[in-house]
């Protein structure tokens, strides 16, 4: 079974390396334009054309997926499977070149968190459970029929990215298998009950601000659910404070106090939300490193009482 893949991320690498190690064919890869990264702005090449050069694989890199020309290359490289890990979304044009159609691993138990950032909400919303699913694709973005689900549990303090790392390795196994049973004529898939279905749209920086006034678990899955990238953050005296890794593991020190406050600040960095207090694990101002509290509060002002907003 000839397999064009097609992805960007390192969450695509492991499914893209599971299929060479196991000798599928890859006919291609597809992957984003080349692009100036950071700030001196040389050009970076994206994790999976890496591992394709790695391996010498026929490389695609459309900036218009409808384009005739890329339309052209991708059916001259015959593919029987397209699959999709982390790229973009594909029009009908691309997903019906394949003889054995076209499917997408989504870093969530469909139809539960449809959208960009299904890691970061499912942290944010506090469950307790998520997973991988495969389906294949339609029109409809993250609707289509199901093949394979494999369910991860989350831990309590489990970062997003941590998340991230577990849940490419578990897509990676998933992937094959899906591939596996399309290959022998196996696959059922069932479809989704769109009344069971939530969002989980792109994260912008303006979402990623630190609201103190909720219950000291809603904010300790924000900040987990968005560490590292993009990162949550708060203000203090009009600077931007970026907050990593929080712990719920301490009891209430200053009772009555605004949310927000500095409950205490000698060597843990306590700030009071509506219901109790959050100690502040690893923190960042703005134009510094990425620090634990203590090495924080050794050299930043810092009193209690004082106020984040």
């Amino acid at each position: 079974m000839r397999i064009m893949f097609m992805g960007t991320p390192e969450f695509a690498v492991p499914c893209l390396n599971i299929l060479l190690e196991n000798r599928y064919p890859v006919a291609g890869v597809v992957t984003v334009p080349d692009k100036a990264q950071g700030r001196g702005q040389k050009t970076g090449i994206s994790p999976v054309k890496r591992v394709a050069l790695e391996h010498s694989l026929p490389l695609l890199q459309p900036e218009d997926l409808k384009n005739p020309d890329f339309l052209s290359n991708v059916k001259s490289l015959h593919p029987d499977l397209i699959v999709v890990v982390a790229f973009r979304i594909l029009p009908p044009e691309v997903y019906s070149l394949a003889l054995s159609g076209a499917f997408n691993l989504h870093a969530s138990l469909l139809p539960k968190y449809r959208g960009a950032a299904p890691i970061n909400w499912a942290i944010m919303r506090g469950e307790k459970e998520t997973g991988v699913t495969t389906f294949f694709l339609n029109e409809t973005v993250d609707t289509g029929s199901m093949i394979l689900q494999a369910r991860v549990k989350i831990g309590p303090d489990e970062t997003a990215g941590e998340l991230h790392d577990k849940l490419a390795e578990v897509g990676a196994e998933i992937v094959l298998q899906t591939v596996r049973v399309i290959e022998l004529g196996k696959a059922q898939p069932r479809s989704q009950d769109n009344s069971l279905a939530s969002p989980a749209p792109k994260i912008f920086k303006e979402d990623c601000r630190i609201v103190w006034d909720c219950p000291r678990a809603a904010v300790h899955d924000f900040v987990r659910g968005l560490s590292p990238v993009p990162g949550a953050w708060t203000m203090f005296r009009e600077k931007v404070i970026r907050v990593y890794r929080t712990s719920l593991k301490i009891s209430d020190v200053q009772a009555g106090s605004k949310p927000g406050t500095v409950a205490r600040c000698d060597d843990d960095l306590v700030i009071r939300t509506n219901d109790g207090v959050i100690s502040i694990l690893e923190i960042q101002q703005e134009g510094r490193r990425r620090m634990p509290a203590p090495e924080f509060l050794r050299g930043f002002e810092i009193h209690e009482g004082d106020q984040f907003s």
